[in-house]
């Protein structure tokens, strides 16, 4: 994975390489596209975008990074809008979501589950759930990374943050 300019697994200073430079530093959800949630997505939503800040590789092919990137539905597709210091315009990654819709849809009512099972405390229940969870959350990076891969350079850590978020603006209300 690369790591963000200036830091270290050690927390020691290091120099700016190309390689380092090829991340995220920004990430927003274009507010037409929220929707409301509950407590819990908020959660999964905020963790996702800190930890994909705090370490990422992404890396548009035949674009240097560091780079902003805004996520947005419209029409049936998801954009990823990224910007940098080193493009002149930005640079819109469209996907479709039909091949999400069924993942999510299944992801979403596990995870439902799986606030139910916390709150009773039934760990096995709770492990197994969680389990199915990060199988289908798998799957729906996979597909992500798939559908980028002509595009974009990312680890499967990226990948799964980007799902994520992905998720969190497909929900509707």
């Amino acid at each position: 994975m690369a790591r963000q300019p200036g830091k270290s697994p050690t927390g020691e200073n290091e120099a700016v390489s190309s390689e380092t430079a090829q991340h995220i530093t920004a990430i927003s959800l274009d507010e037409s596209s929220l929707t409301a949630r509950t407590p819990q997505l908020e959660h999964e939503r905020q963790v996702a975008m800190n930890d994909l800040i705090e370490w990422n590789h992404f890396a548009i092919k035949q674009a240097q990074g560091p780079y902003t990137l805004i996520l947005k539905t419209a029409e049936n597709r998801v954009t990823l809008t990224a910007t940098s210091a080193h493009l002149k315009n930005s640079i819109a990654l469209a996907i479709p979501l039909a091949p999400f819709r069924s993942i999510i849809r299944d992801y979403f009512i596990i995870c439902e589950s799986y606030f139910e099972a916390v709150k009773t405390g039934n760990m096995p229940r709770i492990e197994a759930i969680d389990m199915s969870r990060r199988g289908l959350h798998n799957e729906g990076s996979d597909i992500l990374t798939g559908l980028l891969a002509d595009k974009v350079d990312m680890d499967s850590e990226t990948s799964r943050r980007l799902f994520t978020l992905l998720c969190v603006l497909h929900l509707k209300p």
